[in-house]
């Protein structure tokens, strides 16, 4: 998987400087972050929209656009595929594969946390008869049900 990922970055910084009037790379890339951020956003939408929807097929696509632009975003972050790869190693050593760290901790947040704090909070949070009151949750929204119609 990370080998396609790869790929992308790597054919995604090649483009970058190509001509905007030939490549949808270029394009995003001389409309700025904000534009790269918006169409980044729009497809996740699109994405949770298939998804709720029942739409295996339309989320398979919606997410190779949404790696797509979250590759266009980290290339202009300056954010290499390793380093990605490198902290979701960190969280499963902290943590495990499939949790994602809370993301403030009585005050602290976990970016500045010690990793023996961290293995300290994990530890607490699964001996714990229920989720630790000093650990700030979000609040659950449900989607509504039904085909919401996209916009292109």
């Amino acid at each position: 998987m990370s080998d396609s990922l790869e790929r992308l970055y790597h054919a995604i910084n090649a483009a970058k400087d190509l001509d905007p009037a030939t490549s949808r790379t270029a394009r995003l890339f001389q409309r700025g972050p904000a534009k790269m951020a918006k169409k980044l956003a729009e497809e996740a939408i699109e994405v949770v929209i298939d998804a709720v929807g029942g739409d295996s097929e339309a989320v398979v696509r919606e997410s190779a656009d949404l790696l797509y632009n979250l590759s266009v975003l980290w290339v202009a972050a300056g954010v290499r595929p390793e380093d990605v790869w490198a902290e979701m190693d960190r969280r499963e050593k902290a943590q495990g594969i499939a949790e994602k760290l809370p993301k403030a901790i009585t005050g602290k947040t976990r970016s500045k946390m010690t990793p023996d704090e961290l293995r300290a909070m994990v530890v607490a949070d699964i001996t714990a008869p229920s989720a630790p009151e000093n650990v700030a949750r979000r609040p659950i929204v449900a989607l509504q049900g039904g085909r919401l119609k996209k916009r292109r």
